[in-house]
């Protein structure tokens, strides 16, 4: 009988709140979406996206989130995460209307570039380094950003295109980030959406680092073919987790390239996993430079492995036109330096695999298992700007 009654009572209870819905009541009603917002964007503020990392795969676990770099002083907010999503995307941010951050990272391609190098306000001038992808960039410790790992967080990376003469355009006489917030109060949208956002119209740096950062933390991957076969074989009490099980859905060489990058080099692997961890694919928080010049003593971050097949150029100046040629360099290019990871070394030497070219065909289609077809075509994250 008290089963019966609680159920009425939350039947009552829902049918008052369609009542009051449909009649506009306090507490129900959804905000409208100020004009300015709607004629130039598709955002909705009655109808806002999912941007917590939920729904993931069960081996997405505390192996996985113990590496989330997202800071208690920016916890994710659906709003606020939404706001970089038109941010990230909008052209009238640099200081000729001609760069965005999607321009730089495409999400066809894995949020990346297919240029070596990038053009932002000219194609005078191009950025220094290759784009990184950005898919599951949140699961990296300890959270530093770029190459050169010269950004501590997500956060503060989000600032640097602003600044920068050649991406943006708002460095020197430029004005900065004062000269920005003029222009960004002056358009018909951005005092609304940070109003809704934060809860007051307020445009500011660190604001607009919480949103992008939100935004691109939100970019997690896990719905490529290799998440496929691997869900079927998962189990954590496994040797490994079954990390190095065939996979039901891969090909042999598939599953060949699947154990070379799996195992280690001690056990007739190539010892990849050992660096881009899985399920996630991110760097170890350990890892240092991977040898790509004679006497390197620069400690480089590298971007998940994560569609990585969608495109190249591959490394941080973009040297390598092909994955085939990235395995090449692994299996016997590696060089000697003050920061050579000593996973990379053998002795007082660089170390060599002398793979065969199966082996090394096999890394590459085993690579190509990991594109995330569907983050590439995610609603969330594409472009909101009625262009």
């Amino acid at each position: 009988m008290a089963m019966r009654t609680g159920k009425r009572k939350r039947l009552a209870a829902g049918a008052l709140a369609l009542a009051l819905a449909a009649c506009g009541g306090e507490g129900t009603r959804q905000p409208a979406t100020p004009t300015g917002v709607a004629k130039f964007t598709t955002i909705d503020f009655g109808h806002v996206a999912d941007y917590s990392p939920a729904g993931l795969p069960a081996y997405f676990d505390r192996t996985v989130t113990v590496l989330d770099n997202s800071p208690a002083s920016n916890p994710i907010d659906d709003k606020v995460a939404t706001l970089g999503r038109v941010l990230f995307h909008d052209l009238r941010l640099s200081t000729n209307n001609r760069a965005s951050c999607s321009g730089c990272h495409q999400q066809a391609i894995g949020f990346t570039d297919s240029m070596r190098f990038s053009n932002g306000i000219s194609t005078a001038a191009t950025t220094d380094f290759h784009a990184m992808r950005l898919g599951n960039l949140r699961y990296w410790q300890p959270g530093s950003t770029f190459w050169d790992r010269r950004a501590a967080s997500v956060e503060a990376q989000a600032s640097h295109p602003f600044h920068s003469l050649v991406e943006m355009g708002w460095g020197g006489a430029a004005g900065g980030f004062d000269a920005l917030i003029r222009k960004m109060n002056a358009t018909p949208y951005y005092p609304d959406l940070f109003a809704w956002a934060f809860g007051s119209a307020g445009i500011d740096e660190t604001r607009i680092q919480q949103a992008l950062a939100q935004f691109v933390r939100a970019m997690v991957s896990s719905s490529s073919r290799w998440d496929t076969g691997y869900a079927k074989v998962f189990s954590p009490t496994a040797p490994n987790r079954a990390l190095d099980v065939d996979l039901p859905n891969f090909t042999p060489q598939e599953n060949r390239g699947r154990h070379l990058f799996m195992a280690p080099v001690g056990q007739g692997g190539a010892g990849c996993s050992s660096c881009h961890l899985p399920p996630s694919f991110a760097l170890a928080a350990n890892a240092r430079s991977n040898g790509l010049d004679a006497g390197e003593t620069r400690l480089f971050k590298a971007p998940s492995l994560r569609s990585v097949g969608l495109t190249g150029p591959y490394m941080h100046d973009g040297r390598f036109a092909t994955l085939a040629e990235v395995v090449d360099f692994y299996d016997h290019g590696v060089r000697q330096g003050p920061a050579l990871d000593d996973r990379l070394r053998q002795g007082n030497a660089p170390r060599r695999l002398n793979l065969g070219a199966a082996d090394r065909a096999a890394l590459v289609a085993f690579l190509m298992t990991l594109s995330d077809q569907e983050l590439t075509r995610d609603p969330r994250f594409g472009d909101p700007f009625r262009r």
